[in-house]
């Protein structure tokens, strides 16, 4: 009987326990073994891996991690309400800043995000309030998200979407243009097609789409707006987040562009690219280009 359980937290030995999982299912193999099913904790991945290859964490060592998740969104919602750009003024009485917000910006452009991860559509949620964003957050799994995207989309009107969740390649470092070696970019393009379809009588929608590895290139040509991953590396958690509070924050006078933001992500433009052209109908930004 395996020593492994749905819910419990993991490391691949093999990768020198350098991501935290959760194992969500346990698949029975014919000749006996076991394939566990995982989810990082702290990075938008899905992998899999044989049950030997993993090892139990530590309480301590997840508290950790998890302590640290929570400081860097703290971290970021701070130095956010101390820029005057582009900040919101819930999030300045919140922390207790001073208003010196723009007045170009009088208002911020709504959020529908559809996230495949439980834990990750509760915490997205907890940082846009913070900003004191317009946004609306569902758990959505991946595969279903382009069956309920323009019923949603009908009903919250938003001026961004972003779909995320988890994903990966099941080969790394090989099969790039086989849409079959990605867990789930599959449905992240589904589902911006989806979106286009919705909004293709001139409502402006942006659109960021993917996770971990994802099929950058792809997705693109959906449609989104930005994307990841250039680079088929891991992206944080709150990369998506930031992307979205960048675009519904920025002046529609200003064009905002992957330079704009690289910076403030973990890897920059190997995790995330492309650029959203504000106030310009959909027309004219479905593939980013102005």
């Amino acid at each position: 009987m395996s020593k492994f359980k749905k819910g419990d937290i993991v490391g691949r030995i093999s990768y020198n326990k350098d991501v935290l999982f959760e194992i969500t299912k346990i698949i029975k193999t014919s000749n006996h073994k076991q394939i566990m099913i995982l989810k990082g904790i702290t990075e938008r991945i899905e992998a899999d891996s044989p049950e030997e290859d993993l090892e139990i964490m530590d309480k301590r060592i997840v508290q950790e991690r998890m302590q640290k998740l929570e400081a860097q969104m703290l971290h970021r919602i701070e130095e956010c309400v101390k820029d005057p750009k582009y900040c919101i003024c819930e999030a300045k009485k919140l922390f207790g800043f001073r208003q010196e917000r723009s007045s170009s910006i009088s208002s911020t452009g709504r959020i529908l995000h559809l996230d495949g991860d439980k834990r990750y559509s509760e915490k997205s949620m907890k940082y846009y309030r913070s900003l004191g964003l317009d946004a609306i957050v569902k758990n959505v799994p991946e595969y279903k998200q382009a069956q309920v995207v323009r019923s949603l989309l009908d009903r919250y009107d938003p001026d961004i979407l972003v779909l995320t969740g988890h994903d990966g390649m099941i080969k790394k470092g090989t099969g790039f243009n086989d849409i079959y070696n990605y867990r789930n970019s599959r449905h992240f393009i589904n589902t911006v097609n989806e979106a286009r379809k919705w909004n293709s009588h001139g409502k402006d929608l942006a659109i960021f789409a993917g996770a971990c590895q994802s099929y950058y290139e792809a997705i693109m040509s959906a449609g989104a707006n930005f994307a990841s991953s250039p680079g088929r590396i891991m992206i944080d958690f709150i990369d998506p987040l930031i992307v979205a509070e960048r675009i519904a924050t920025t002046e529609n006078t200003k064009y905002l562009t992957i330079r704009d933001i690289k910076d403030e992500l973990r890897d920059g433009e190997e995790g995330v690219s492309r650029y959203w052209l504000h106030g310009q109908k959909a027309s004219l930004i479905h593939y980013g280009i102005r």
